[in-house]
């Protein structure tokens, strides 16, 4: 019974800062990459940023490059997207990904983030 919960999405003003969390249940540590996705009204889900199961590797979208942070804790079972100077264009549902093979992955439900002011 795999499960991923997102949290920590919200409203923010542009520039702020926002710590999304995604808290992973029967999944085994350390052999999932970790991602985040993105989703806004009238677009597709694009990538925002991945960290590999040993956390040796991180790779981010151009937007996210810069501004955005992804960590992962083993011991919590648990990944984080710190994102900093949010602006408008960052307005979406965030999901996070769990991938080990093209078979074997899993989605969280997302949280919404919502960029205004």
């Amino acid at each position: 019974q795999v499960q991923l919960v997102e949290s920590g999405g919200g409203l923010v003003q542009p520039g702020g800062s926002l710590t999304l969390s995604c808290a992973a249940s029967g999944l085994p540590p350390r052999r999932y990459a970790m991602s985040w996705y993105r989703q806004a009204p009238g677009k597709e889900r694009e990538f925002v940023a991945t960290i590999s199961s040993t956390g040796a590797t991180r790779n981010f979208a151009d937007f996210a490059r810069g501004r955005f942070t992804i960590t992962r804790n083993d011991d919590a079972n648990t990944a984080h997207l710190q994102m900093n100077n949010l602006q408008p264009d960052d307005t979406a549902m965030y999901y996070c990904y769990a991938f080990r093979a093209r078979s074997d992955d899993f989605w969280g439900k997302g949280t919404q983030v919502t960029v205004s002011g």
